[in-house]
């Protein structure tokens, strides 16, 4: 029994990280503080996602039907405000960008966000949401250095500037690094107020990720109390059995 319980214990100790904590190892993220129980940031954070994401990046895991099963809104809200050109409700949330045309505008075709969340974690996406910067060449990022995409909610948070600091090592070389981010000029939201639209599409992102997530809570609880209500009536099982046996 010993050597099984030895081999089960170090299975558990060499399973897979989960992907936040690869990312984490990445530099140092901002906590997304994220909550997908929260169907308020869940809501916003879909509308968030077609207006301002869907153009150039598809899910194509997620049907715009779920919406309606798991984030409690009704199929006209859903038809008229997050469903664009001639999509219906059982189709994928796919963008309308032909896929040879972004390859030319970006470089390389826009990825599909379906697992990013799992890929990258919460806090990479919340942190690459809000890092973007403005330089001579162009837009630049704290997380992903000359990115492809550029900065598509920079008029909600405004023009972002690095503060930057000159290092000379050991063999005399200097280099400049980024130490933070200097708004320059403020876009249509407050600081708080854009850090909450980039937590609700953080949120929504997590949610695609792993949509189950939200049910199975909730079947959770139930199976808990039933595990619950059959430990017990097997301890009382227990007893009667042993009962003469233990006199």
């Amino acid at each position: 029994m010993k050597p099984l319980i030895r081999i089960l214990a170090l299975s558990v100790l060499l399973l897979p990280l989960p992907a936040p904590a690869y990312a984490a190892k990445a530099g140092n993220l901002d906590s997304a503080g994220t909550n997908v129980f929260d169907r308020a940031s869940l809501q916003r954070g879909a509308s968030l996602y077609v207006q301002y994401c869907m153009g150039c990046h598809s899910m194509q895991f997620q049907r715009f039907q779920r919406l309606v099963d798991d984030l409690d809104l009704s199929e006209e809200l859903v038809q008229e405000f997050l469903i664009p050109g001639d999509l219906e409700i059982t189709d994928y949330m796919m963008s309308s960008m032909p896929y040879e045309e972004s390859v030319e505008w970006f470089g390389k075709a826009p990825p599909d966000l379906s697992l990013k969340s799992r890929s990258r974690g919460p806090d990479w996406i919340y942190t690459f949401l809000r890092g973007y910067y403005l330089t001579e060449d162009g837009w630049n990022n704290i997380v992903l250095e000359n990115p492809a995409m550029p900065h598509v909610l920079w008029d909600l948070q405004g023009i972002q500037r690095a503060v930057t600091e000159t290092v000379t090592d050991s063999d005399g070389n200097e280099t400049t690094r980024v130490v933070g981010l200097q708004l320059e000029r403020p876009g249509r939201l407050s600081p708080t107020e854009f850090d909450r639209v980039v937590r609700d599409i953080t949120a929504f992102m997590q949610y695609v990720g792993e949509p189950a997530k939200l049910k199975r809570q909730r079947v959770g609880v139930w199976v808990l109390l039933f595990l619950s209500l059959f430990t017990f009536l097997a301890f009382l099982l227990y007893r009667e059995y042993w009962k003469d046996v233990k006199k």
